[in-house]
């Protein structure tokens, strides 16, 4: 075994371990980690579209804006988590506008960073019930991940999008989201059996969500000429390398959450028992 792959290894594991700690604990452990990784988001969009040379202080607005969101995940009342997100990003629209030396990268920046926090903190709440959509979440994320990438090598075929990503096909994108909704599904299940067809229809989508937010991220590195999003995780790159298909995956668990409350006049007490088909 090459000490590249061991170091890979290790530190896979060891992230693995603070992740589903975190998640166990759920509260102020996973706020911290959902808080952490919107800011780590953050500074590494921001290297990656070079944002610190390409508008200095649209840049230092887009840290104070994802660290106002970070702190609210933390310590602020969830209601105000919509409102903050969107007036911040609206805002940094406003600097990327009228501006000549303004980018539209930075309220890309602060929405993606600032609603991977949040839709994450939202998922896991503090119940049991946000347990397990949370540990529904990874098992739909991860599974499409793994699979995609063992059934795309064994069977190769057409390319899924050759000028964004040469490696994946189609065959493993289908593999990926057929495990990733068996595994959901049956994590699932196992706590609440009586969820039917909506548990494998929210698995689906989530699975390609996660897919999508993996040609996402590649398609950004590709524009920019990078080959990770950062060094922070050896072995594996960057933070948005590692999370790039999560957040996708947990962005429409929440947007379809707020939209289902939209419907019921606002009323959603968890976002966690929405996905899981418990407050329909």
């Amino acid at each position: 075994m090459s000490r590249e792959l061991r170091l890979r290894i290790i530190s896979g594991i060891v992230l693995a371990i603070v992740v589903l700690a975190a998640t166990w604990y759920g509260g102020l452990a996973f706020r911290a980690l959902s808080a952490l990784i919107a800011l780590l988001i953050y500074s590494e969009w921001s290297t990656i579209t070079r944002l610190p040379s390409q508008d200095f202080r649209g840049n230092a607005f887009g840290w104070l804006a994802v660290a106002s969101i970070a702190a609210n995940i933390l310590f602020g009342a969830e209601d105000y988590a919509i409102p903050l997100l969107g007036g911040f990003t609206i805002t940094a629209m406003l600097f990327a506008g009228p501006r000549k030396v303004g980018t539209w990268w930075l309220p890309g920046g602060v929405f993606y960073a600032g609603l991977s926090g949040i839709s994450l903190a939202a998922i896991r709440a503090d119940d049991a019930v946000g347990l397990v959509a949370m540990l529904f979440v990874f098992a739909v994320v991860w599974a499409t991940d793994i699979l995609a990438y063992f059934v795309g090598r064994a069977l190769k075929g057409p390319k899924l999008a050759p000028r964004i990503s040469p490696g994946k096909t189609w065959s493993g994108a289908i593999g990926g989201t057929v495990s990733g909704v068996a595994a959901g599904t049956a994590v699932a299940f196992a706590h609440f059996p009586g969820t039917g067809l909506w548990i494998v229809l929210v698995a689906f989508l989530l699975s390609v969500s996660s897919q999508i937010g993996d040609l996402f991220e590649s398609f950004i590195k590709r524009r920019f000429g990078v080959k990770d999003s950062g060094k922070i995780i050896p072995g594996h790159g960057g933070v948005m390398d590692r999370v790039d298909g999560l957040v996708f995956a947990c962005f429409a668990a929440f947007l379809l959450a707020v939209w289902h409350s939209m419907l019921n006049n606002g009323i959603l007490t968890s976002v966690g028992a929405f996905l899981l088909g418990l407050e329909l």
